[in-house]
Formats: structure tokens, sequence, C-alpha cells
């Protein structure tokens, strides 16, 4: 999934710009845009917070028509049985991996 073509699409389905969207989650106009343009990555945390703002889950924001989500659905019913400190963890780690580019 394109997650930053995603974060677009739903922001302009709302008719929202960047700078609108990008105050409301307290994250800079310039982040959002390189986001959006796959230019940068961006953390669970933040992502969390758009889609917030947005009015959807992390799930459902995921959850594209038309696009297969097996292997998807069977991580967030793992990630969903997990505990709070678990889920921090989890956090945590993702922040990190997408925080260094291994290529």
């Amino acid at each position: 999934m394109d997650i930053g073509k995603r974060i677009k699409q739903l922001r302009e389905a709302k008719g929202w710009t960047t700078n609108h969207l990008a105050n409301r989650c307290g994250i800079s106009q310039s982040f959002l845009r390189s986001v959006e343009r796959n230019e940068k990555g961006i953390s669970v945390a933040n992502l969390s917070l758009i889609c917030t703002e947005l009015g959807l889950s992390m799930k459902a924001f995921f959850d594209v028509p038309g696009e297969a989500g097996g292997a998807n659905d069977d991580l967030l019913r793992q990630v969903e049985q997990l505990t709070s400190e678990q889920r921090k963890a989890l956090s945590a780690f993702l922040d990190a991996m997408t925080r260094h580019s291994y290529t």
C-alpha cells in the first residue's frame, strides 16, 4: 500500500489542504507533503494522529476497496490481541524501523 497516496486521497476527500490536516495533527505542512510524495516515512504515532483527525481507525485506513487484505487482516488480529504494553513496544519497534532505510 502507498501510505502517502492514501493519506492524500483521504485528505482530499474531506476537502482539506495539507496545511489544514497538518495543523490539526500538530505536524509540519512540509513533513506531511513529503510523506504524501513518499519522500519520507511516517511513524505509527503520526499515522495514528492523522487517522484520528480524518475520523478513521487504523484498520479503516488500511482497508482499501479492491485490495486484498488477507495478510493485513491476520496482522491486525494479532495486534488487537496484544496487551497495552506489548502494543507500545511494537509501536516503538515500528517507529525505529521507519526511521532507517534498509535497502
